[in-house]
């Protein structure tokens, strides 16, 4: 596989547009070529050759090509939008959108990504050696679709709103999420290895959400199905004993929350209402 590597010059003071940071977009350009495209840095139009500096050559095909990107890329937003192959590494902090409605490849961001990854994504794989911010996976505003495939990977926590209008895919965590993991989640499956806030799940209508660690507490408008000694995330089996909830009921849904039994103590009385 090719290798194109990109090293930011220094921090900028106004956002930058990282949309044309893609194998789809760099993919068959020499090393000039890419130099001379341009993107937005705030409200100006600007060549990439005053932005980064390029080593490596790219590959005539977006799958044979994979881009790193070195340096502090908190200032820069949707890395992999819309990228259909190939590899992205970003070693260092990431800005918004990353993999934004990405429909393939790989992206591995080897530091902390900022809000929305995973926007509206339909297939391919992100990988976080960090923490993400908020609305991982999730659909963009004013829309009712979030994720539709592919595989998130946080191996830190990440913040509100995980999985919102999730369709389809699977989000794994590696430590906690915030509150609202799950919102009006319609399918797909989310992995919490740590604590998850309050309203996990609410207005979900399909889906499944697995918590290991502490739930402040379950919605009243999920009820308890029975305890199962464990379950399955992408065919792994994962080790129980759960409470297993469905809901959200308000929404006349069927999703379901499989919860530690061992983390959450201050659930056993739910037991009471399994039929």
């Amino acid at each position: 596989m090719a290798e194109l590597k990109l090293k930011i010059k220094a921090q900028p003071p106004t956002p930058i547009e990282g949309e044309v940071l893609t194998p789809d977009n760099l993919a068959g350009r020499s090393v000039n070529e890419i130099l001379n495209l341009e993107t937005w840095r705030g409200n100006r139009r600007v060549k990439l050759s005053e932005l980064f500096t390029v080593e490596g050559e790219s590959a005539s095909n977006p799958s044979d090509l994979h881009i790193i990107l070195e340096g502090d890329l908190r200032k820069v937003r949707h890395i992999g939008a819309r990228m259909s192959a190939g590899k992205i590494t970003i070693n260092g902090p990431v800005g918004t959108f990353v993999g934004f409605e990405m429909s393939g490849g790989t992206i591995v961001v080897n530091g902390d990504a900022d809000a929305f990854l995973g926007m509206g994504m339909s297939g391919g794989v992100i990988e976080v050696n960090g923490n993400a911010g908020d609305a991982v996976g999730s659909g963009y505003w004013g829309t009712r679709c979030g994720m539709r495939g592919g595989l998130i990977v946080v191996k830190g926590n990440v913040g509100a709103e995980l999985g919102c209008w999730m369709k389809d895919g699977t989000i794994k965590v590696g430590g906690n999420a915030d509150v609202f993991a799950g919102v009006r989640m319609q399918g797909g499956t989310i992995f919490v290895a740590g604590d998850a806030g309050a309203k996990l799940g609410a207005a979900m209508t399909n889906g499944k959400i697995v918590v290991l660690g502490n739930v402040p507490n379950i919605l009243p408008s999920f009820h308890i199905d029975e305890i199962r000694p464990n379950t399955k995330v992408d065919g792994d089996k994962i080790q129980g004993p759960f409470y297993v909830f469905y809901g959200d009921i308000t929404e006349g849904g069927n999703g379901k929350l499989f919860i530690s039994v061992g983390k959450n103590p201050h659930l056993k009385y739910r037991e009471a209402y399994i039929l």
